[in-house]
């Protein structure tokens, strides 16, 4: 694992690179707005992608990285992730470009315009919570290349049966909120819905060829 600090037009972000032996892509995820790299999701996938031939590259805005605590506007979200693209493409590998939440939409608005080659949505947030009228979903619909959504069954920021239909995989962690955290009555455990998470993302991944 090692880390490295990119500068940006938005400010320094910083990446964290768990590699691959045999790498054959890069996967590149971001934090959402209300948290930073620790998310379960990001780190199980850390963990697991790399024997998979996938190095995991965790990406932390600037906000983040200047120790602010409320995220900017989705415009300067997008100036970071546009600044650390060069060093996510430098290996040389086709990059799929990923995020939570916040991180989500970022990755969906610029995936055509950086030349992604696929997409990884974790908890996409499809409205915000109580809100379904203020849908986002043009920007998961507009993304252009293959994408993959993580959803937790009882996400208030979109539940599954609550996604259009369209030219993308889903993947349901069962009772999972927005955090992909399950409660304790559910009949699966916290580390079975990790499992979910990154087996359905390894599955996918290995269908990109």
């Amino acid at each position: 694992m090692t880390t490295e600090i990119i500068g940006t037009d938005a400010g320094d972000a910083r990446i964290t690179w768990h590699p691959a032996r045999r790498p054959r892509f890069v996967l590149a995820v971001s934090h959402g707005a209300g948290g930073g790299i620790e998310a379960r999701d990001l780190r199980a996938l850390a963990a697991a992608l790399p024997a998979h031939g996938v190095t995991v590259a965790l990406v932390e805005q600037p906000w983040r990285v200047a120790g602010r605590k409320v995220a900017p506007a989705p415009k300067t979200l997008d100036t970071g992730w546009r600044g650390v693209w060069p060093a996510l493409t430098a290996p040389g590998l086709p990059v799929i470009s990923g995020g939570r939440s916040a991180g989500a939409r970022v990755a969906c608005r610029t995936a055509h315009e950086l030349g992604a080659h696929a997409v990884l949505a974790l908890s996409f947030p499809l409205h915000p919570p109580g809100k379904p009228e203020r849908s986002r979903a043009a920007e998961l619909l507009g993304a252009g290349v293959p994408t993959l959504v993580v959803q937790g069954g009882n996400d208030p920021f979109g539940r599954p049966d609550e996604f259009p239909a369209g030219a993308y995989r889903l993947v349901e962690v069962a009772h999972g909120d927005h955090g992909l955290a399950v409660p304790k009555r559910a009949e699966i455990g916290q580390e079975r819905a990790l499992e979910i998470v990154t087996d359905g993302v390894a599955e996918w991944v290995a269908s990109l060829g």
